[in-house]
Protein backbone atom coordinates (compact mmCIF):
# COMPACT_ATOMS: atom_id res chain seq x y z
CA UNK A 1 0.00 0.00 0.00
CA UNK A 2 2.82 2.42 0.86
CA UNK A 3 4.58 1.66 -2.45
CA UNK A 4 1.35 2.43 -4.31
CA UNK A 5 0.69 5.66 -2.40
CA UNK A 6 4.31 6.73 -2.97
CA UNK A 7 4.10 6.08 -6.72
CA UNK A 8 0.87 7.97 -7.30
CA UNK A 9 1.90 10.81 -4.97
CA UNK A 10 5.14 11.32 -6.89
CA UNK A 11 3.21 11.36 -10.17
CA UNK A 12 0.80 13.85 -8.60
CA UNK A 13 3.70 16.13 -7.66
CA UNK A 14 4.97 16.37 -11.25
CA UNK A 15 3.17 19.72 -11.87
CA UNK A 16 5.48 21.23 -9.26
CA UNK A 17 8.59 19.58 -10.73
CA UNK A 18 8.50 20.24 -14.50
CA UNK A 19 8.33 24.07 -14.24
CA UNK A 20 11.60 23.95 -12.26
CA UNK A 21 13.35 22.74 -15.42
CA UNK A 22 12.60 25.92 -17.37
CA UNK A 23 13.95 27.57 -19.50
CA UNK A 24 14.45 24.13 -21.04
CA UNK A 25 11.79 23.49 -23.69
CA UNK A 26 9.39 20.53 -23.47
CA UNK A 27 11.35 18.86 -26.29
CA UNK A 28 14.62 19.14 -24.39
CA UNK A 29 13.05 17.94 -21.14
CA UNK A 30 11.63 14.91 -22.95
CA UNK A 31 15.02 14.09 -24.49
CA UNK A 32 16.74 14.32 -21.10
CA UNK A 33 14.00 12.17 -19.58
CA UNK A 34 14.78 9.30 -21.96
CA UNK A 35 18.55 9.76 -21.80
CA UNK A 36 18.93 9.86 -18.02
CA UNK A 37 16.20 7.25 -17.48
CA UNK A 38 18.32 4.85 -19.53
CA UNK A 39 21.40 5.69 -17.45
CA UNK A 40 19.55 5.24 -14.14
CA UNK A 41 17.73 1.99 -14.95
CA UNK A 42 20.88 0.71 -16.69
CA UNK A 43 22.68 0.98 -13.36
CA UNK A 44 19.81 -0.85 -11.63
CA UNK A 45 19.85 -3.57 -14.30
CA UNK A 46 23.61 -3.99 -13.86
CA UNK A 47 23.30 -4.18 -10.06
CA UNK A 48 20.57 -6.81 -10.37
CA UNK A 49 22.46 -8.73 -13.08
CA UNK A 50 19.40 -8.53 -15.34
CA UNK A 51 21.04 -7.72 -18.68
CA UNK A 52 20.13 -11.23 -19.86
CA UNK A 53 16.44 -10.26 -19.56
CA UNK A 54 17.04 -7.14 -21.65
CA UNK A 55 18.85 -9.16 -24.32
CA UNK A 56 16.00 -11.68 -24.31
CA UNK A 57 13.57 -8.89 -25.19
CA UNK A 58 15.66 -7.82 -28.19
CA UNK A 59 15.94 -11.42 -29.38
CA UNK A 60 12.15 -11.47 -29.80
CA UNK A 61 11.20 -9.42 -32.87
CA UNK A 62 7.55 -9.27 -31.81
CA UNK A 63 8.33 -8.02 -28.30
CA UNK A 64 10.85 -5.50 -29.62
CA UNK A 65 8.33 -4.07 -32.09
CA UNK A 66 5.60 -3.86 -29.45
CA UNK A 67 7.87 -2.11 -26.94
CA UNK A 68 9.15 0.23 -29.66
CA UNK A 69 5.57 1.27 -30.41
CA UNK A 70 4.99 1.62 -26.66
CA UNK A 71 8.05 3.88 -26.44
CA UNK A 72 6.60 6.19 -29.11
CA UNK A 73 3.27 6.34 -27.27
CA UNK A 74 4.83 7.07 -23.89
CA UNK A 75 7.01 9.75 -25.52
CA UNK A 76 3.83 11.35 -26.90
CA UNK A 77 2.24 11.11 -23.44
CA UNK A 78 5.23 12.59 -21.62
CA UNK A 79 5.67 15.45 -24.12
CA UNK A 80 1.98 16.36 -23.95
CA UNK A 81 2.03 16.35 -20.16
CA UNK A 82 5.21 18.43 -19.88
CA UNK A 83 3.89 20.88 -22.48
CA UNK A 84 0.54 21.17 -20.68
CA UNK A 85 2.04 21.73 -17.24
CA UNK A 86 4.63 24.25 -18.42
CA UNK A 87 2.06 26.22 -20.44
CA UNK A 88 -0.67 26.62 -17.82
CA UNK A 89 -2.94 23.65 -18.55
CA UNK A 90 -2.47 21.65 -15.33
CA UNK A 91 -6.23 21.24 -14.78
CA UNK A 92 -6.73 19.92 -18.31
CA UNK A 93 -3.86 17.44 -17.93
CA UNK A 94 -5.42 16.15 -14.71
CA UNK A 95 -8.63 15.55 -16.66
CA UNK A 96 -6.71 13.27 -19.01
CA UNK A 97 -5.71 10.96 -16.20
CA UNK A 98 -9.20 11.00 -14.72
CA UNK A 99 -10.56 9.85 -18.10
CA UNK A 100 -7.82 7.27 -18.71
CA UNK A 101 -9.41 4.34 -16.78
CA UNK A 102 -12.59 4.70 -18.81
CA UNK A 103 -10.58 4.82 -22.05
CA UNK A 104 -8.89 1.58 -21.00
CA UNK A 105 -12.34 -0.01 -20.61
CA UNK A 106 -13.30 1.04 -24.15
CA UNK A 107 -10.02 -0.32 -25.53
CA UNK A 108 -10.69 -3.61 -23.77
CA UNK A 109 -14.00 -3.85 -25.62
CA UNK A 110 -12.46 -2.88 -28.96
CA UNK A 111 -9.36 -5.09 -28.90
CA UNK A 112 -10.05 -7.91 -26.45
CA UNK A 113 -13.81 -8.25 -27.01
CA UNK A 114 -14.48 -7.66 -23.35
CA UNK A 115 -18.14 -7.21 -22.49
CA UNK A 116 -19.18 -4.19 -20.46
CA UNK A 117 -21.63 -4.42 -17.62
CA UNK A 118 -24.52 -1.95 -17.50
CA UNK A 119 -22.82 0.23 -14.89
CA UNK A 120 -19.67 0.43 -17.03
CA UNK A 121 -21.71 1.58 -20.04
CA UNK A 122 -23.28 4.28 -17.86
CA UNK A 123 -19.80 5.42 -16.74
CA UNK A 124 -18.52 5.59 -20.32
CA UNK A 125 -21.63 7.49 -21.43
CA UNK A 126 -21.21 10.04 -18.62
CA UNK A 127 -17.54 10.53 -19.53
CA UNK A 128 -18.54 11.13 -23.16
CA UNK A 129 -21.11 13.72 -22.09
CA UNK A 130 -18.43 15.33 -19.91
CA UNK A 131 -16.11 15.72 -22.91
CA UNK A 132 -18.93 17.43 -24.82
CA UNK A 133 -19.59 19.80 -21.89
CA UNK A 134 -15.88 20.62 -21.55
CA UNK A 135 -15.63 21.19 -25.30
CA UNK A 136 -18.36 23.81 -24.98
CA UNK A 137 -16.57 25.38 -22.01
CA UNK A 138 -13.10 25.48 -23.60
CA UNK A 139 -14.44 26.44 -27.02
CA UNK A 140 -12.42 23.52 -28.39
CA UNK A 141 -11.88 19.83 -27.77
CA UNK A 142 -9.86 19.25 -24.58
CA UNK A 143 -7.20 17.77 -26.86
CA UNK A 144 -4.44 17.70 -24.24
CA UNK A 145 -6.61 15.59 -21.93
CA UNK A 146 -7.69 13.30 -24.77
CA UNK A 147 -4.13 12.79 -26.06
CA UNK A 148 -2.97 11.95 -22.52
CA UNK A 149 -5.86 9.54 -21.91
CA UNK A 150 -5.64 7.70 -25.23
CA UNK A 151 -1.84 7.60 -25.51
CA UNK A 152 -1.54 6.10 -22.03
CA UNK A 153 -4.49 3.80 -22.70
CA UNK A 154 -2.87 2.40 -25.86
CA UNK A 155 0.47 2.24 -24.02
CA UNK A 156 -1.15 0.03 -21.38
CA UNK A 157 -2.70 -2.10 -24.12
CA UNK A 158 0.71 -2.72 -25.72
CA UNK A 159 2.30 -3.48 -22.35
CA UNK A 160 -0.42 -6.06 -21.83
CA UNK A 161 0.56 -7.70 -25.13
CA UNK A 162 4.24 -7.81 -24.14
CA UNK A 163 4.43 -8.02 -20.34
CA UNK A 164 7.97 -7.46 -19.06
CA UNK A 165 9.34 -6.17 -15.78
CA UNK A 166 9.15 -2.44 -15.09
CA UNK A 167 12.92 -1.83 -15.08
CA UNK A 168 13.51 -4.04 -18.11
CA UNK A 169 10.64 -2.44 -20.02
CA UNK A 170 11.82 1.10 -19.25
CA UNK A 171 15.37 0.12 -20.28
CA UNK A 172 14.17 -1.16 -23.65
CA UNK A 173 11.82 1.78 -24.28
CA UNK A 174 14.48 4.33 -23.32
CA UNK A 175 17.08 2.47 -25.40
CA UNK A 176 14.84 2.56 -28.47
CA UNK A 177 14.50 6.36 -28.28
CA UNK A 178 17.86 7.34 -26.79
CA UNK A 179 19.51 7.98 -30.19
CA UNK A 180 16.65 10.24 -31.39
CA UNK A 181 16.85 11.99 -27.99
CA UNK A 182 20.59 12.62 -28.38
CA UNK A 183 20.03 13.82 -31.95
CA UNK A 184 17.36 16.25 -30.73
CA UNK A 185 19.72 17.61 -28.07
CA UNK A 186 22.41 18.06 -30.74
CA UNK A 187 20.01 20.02 -32.96
CA UNK A 188 18.97 22.24 -30.05
CA UNK A 189 22.64 22.85 -29.21
CA UNK A 190 23.40 23.78 -32.82
CA UNK A 191 20.54 26.29 -32.75
CA UNK A 192 21.72 27.74 -29.45
CA UNK A 193 18.46 26.64 -27.78
CA UNK A 194 19.95 24.09 -25.36
CA UNK A 195 19.49 24.90 -21.66
CA UNK A 196 21.59 21.97 -20.39
CA UNK A 197 24.88 23.26 -19.02
CA UNK A 198 24.05 26.83 -20.07
CA UNK A 199 21.71 28.18 -17.38
CA UNK A 200 23.01 27.11 -13.98
CA UNK A 201 24.43 24.15 -12.14
CA UNK A 202 21.07 23.67 -10.41
CA UNK A 203 19.16 23.59 -13.70
CA UNK A 204 21.62 21.05 -15.12
CA UNK A 205 21.24 18.85 -12.03
CA UNK A 206 17.45 19.03 -12.29
CA UNK A 207 17.54 17.98 -15.97
CA UNK A 208 19.72 15.00 -15.06
CA UNK A 209 17.35 14.13 -12.21
CA UNK A 210 14.53 13.73 -14.75
CA UNK A 211 15.73 10.15 -15.17
CA UNK A 212 15.35 9.42 -11.47
CA UNK A 213 11.98 11.20 -11.38
CA UNK A 214 10.82 8.96 -14.22
CA UNK A 215 12.11 5.63 -12.97
CA UNK A 216 11.44 5.76 -9.23
CA UNK A 217 7.60 6.04 -9.39
CA UNK A 218 7.52 3.24 -11.99
CA UNK A 219 9.57 0.98 -9.72
CA UNK A 220 7.36 1.84 -6.74
CA UNK A 221 4.31 1.05 -8.85
CA UNK A 222 5.75 -2.31 -9.93
CA UNK A 223 6.42 -3.19 -6.28
CA UNK A 224 2.86 -2.25 -5.33
CA UNK A 225 1.31 -4.18 -8.24
CA UNK A 226 2.87 -7.41 -6.95
CA UNK A 227 1.59 -6.92 -3.41
CA UNK A 228 -1.88 -5.36 -3.44
CA UNK A 229 -5.10 -6.16 -5.24
CA UNK A 230 -6.14 -4.62 -8.55
CA UNK A 231 -9.11 -3.06 -6.79
CA UNK A 232 -6.78 -1.21 -4.43
CA UNK A 233 -4.61 0.00 -7.30
CA UNK A 234 -7.74 1.09 -9.15
CA UNK A 235 -8.70 3.37 -6.27
CA UNK A 236 -5.16 4.64 -5.69
CA UNK A 237 -4.75 5.71 -9.32
CA UNK A 238 -7.08 8.67 -8.75
CA UNK A 239 -4.64 10.12 -6.21
CA UNK A 240 -2.31 11.51 -8.91
CA UNK A 241 -4.86 13.45 -11.00
CA UNK A 242 -6.55 14.69 -7.80
CA UNK A 243 -3.26 16.19 -6.62
CA UNK A 244 -2.67 17.64 -10.09
CA UNK A 245 -6.11 19.24 -10.06
CA UNK A 246 -5.56 20.72 -6.59
CA UNK A 247 -2.19 22.19 -7.64
CA UNK A 248 -3.71 23.57 -10.83
CA UNK A 249 -6.41 25.41 -8.90
CA UNK A 250 -4.35 26.56 -5.91
CA UNK A 251 -0.67 26.86 -6.84
CA UNK A 252 -1.12 27.87 -10.49
CA UNK A 253 -4.43 29.72 -10.05
CA UNK A 254 -6.16 28.19 -13.08
CA UNK A 255 -9.88 29.02 -13.41
CA UNK A 256 -12.71 26.58 -12.77
CA UNK A 257 -15.86 28.20 -14.19
CA UNK A 258 -19.25 26.56 -13.46
CA UNK A 259 -19.55 24.78 -16.82
CA UNK A 260 -16.06 23.29 -16.45
CA UNK A 261 -16.92 22.19 -12.92
CA UNK A 262 -20.01 20.42 -14.28
CA UNK A 263 -17.83 18.59 -16.81
CA UNK A 264 -15.41 17.45 -14.12
CA UNK A 265 -18.31 16.47 -11.85
CA UNK A 266 -19.69 14.21 -14.59
CA UNK A 267 -16.28 12.53 -14.88
CA UNK A 268 -16.11 12.05 -11.11
CA UNK A 269 -19.61 10.53 -11.01
CA UNK A 270 -18.58 8.19 -13.84
CA UNK A 271 -15.47 7.16 -11.90
CA UNK A 272 -17.48 6.52 -8.73
CA UNK A 273 -19.88 4.27 -10.68
CA UNK A 274 -16.96 2.54 -12.37
CA UNK A 275 -15.07 1.97 -9.10
CA UNK A 276 -18.08 0.80 -7.08
CA UNK A 277 -19.05 -1.59 -9.87
CA UNK A 278 -15.52 -3.00 -9.96
CA UNK A 279 -15.39 -3.46 -6.20
CA UNK A 280 -18.81 -5.13 -6.22
CA UNK A 281 -17.82 -7.60 -8.94
CA UNK A 282 -14.54 -8.45 -7.19
CA UNK A 283 -16.12 -8.86 -3.75
CA UNK A 284 -15.28 -12.21 -2.10
CA UNK A 285 -18.03 -14.78 -2.28
CA UNK A 286 -19.34 -16.01 1.08
CA UNK A 287 -18.00 -19.40 2.11
CA UNK A 288 -20.88 -21.85 1.71
CA UNK A 289 -21.95 -23.60 4.86
CA UNK A 290 -21.27 -27.31 4.66
CA UNK A 291 -23.48 -29.75 6.56
CA UNK A 292 -21.67 -31.79 9.18
CA UNK A 293 -22.43 -35.48 8.65
CA UNK A 294 -24.00 -37.41 11.50
CA UNK A 295 -21.49 -40.12 12.34
CA UNK A 296 -23.00 -41.12 15.67
CA UNK A 297 -23.10 -44.83 16.04
CA UNK A 298 -20.63 -45.43 13.21
CA UNK A 299 -17.34 -47.05 14.29
CA UNK A 300 -14.53 -44.59 13.60
CA UNK A 301 -12.08 -47.34 12.71
CA UNK A 302 -14.31 -48.52 9.86
CA UNK A 303 -12.13 -48.19 6.72
CA UNK A 304 -15.24 -47.54 4.59
CA UNK A 305 -16.00 -44.33 6.48
CA UNK A 306 -13.97 -41.31 5.21
CA UNK A 307 -12.06 -39.25 7.74
CA UNK A 308 -13.79 -35.90 8.36
CA UNK A 309 -11.76 -32.82 9.31
CA UNK A 310 -13.61 -29.99 11.00
CA UNK A 311 -10.80 -27.54 10.21
CA UNK A 312 -11.68 -25.03 7.44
Amino acid sequence: MLFGVAAYTLWGLFPLYWPLLKPASPQEILAHRFLWSLVFVGVLIAIGHNWAKVRAVFRSRRTTLILSAAAVLIAMNWFTYIYGVNNGFVVETSLGYFINPLVSVVLGVAFFRERLRRAQWVAVALATIAVVVLTVDYGRLPYLALVLAFSFGFYGLLKKLAPVGSAVGLTVESGVLVLPAIALLAVLAARGELAFGQVSLGNTALLISAGVATAVPLLFFASAAHRVSLSTLGILQYLAPTLQLVFGLTVFGEPMPPVRLIGFALVWVALVIFSVDGLWVRRPLPWPEQPIPDLSGVPQDDPAVPRVSLRP
